[in-house]
């Protein structure tokens, strides 16, 4: 019997193809973060209201928490909603 040695994968194909990372926002451009800044603060959630994970928002891990702090910020002032019905 002989056997048929297969070809390795391309990589073009491979599901876990590593991704170029993307540059914080707040790192890159010295950009503020304001909670009174609704449409900004929006930017971070997701459409049910949620606040996005870094994987989404691009933030590095420092900008993220400061981030999640600004957005239970406008929520308790009221300027975004909790949820979303």
């Amino acid at each position: 019997m002989t056997r048929e040695r297969r070809k390795p994968k391309t990589k073009s194909n491979d599901p876990f193809k590593k991704r170029k990372k993307r540059k914080c926002i707040f790192c890159a451009d010295q950009k503020a973060l304001d909670y009174k800044d609704v449409s900004f603060v929006q930017r971070f959630m997701t459409d049910r209201g949620k606040i996005a994970p870094r994987r989404m928002t691009g933030c590095c891990a420092l900008h993220q928490r400061m981030v999640a702090k600004v957005v239970k910020q406008a929520r308790q002032m009221g300027l975004v909603p909790f949820t979303v019905d």
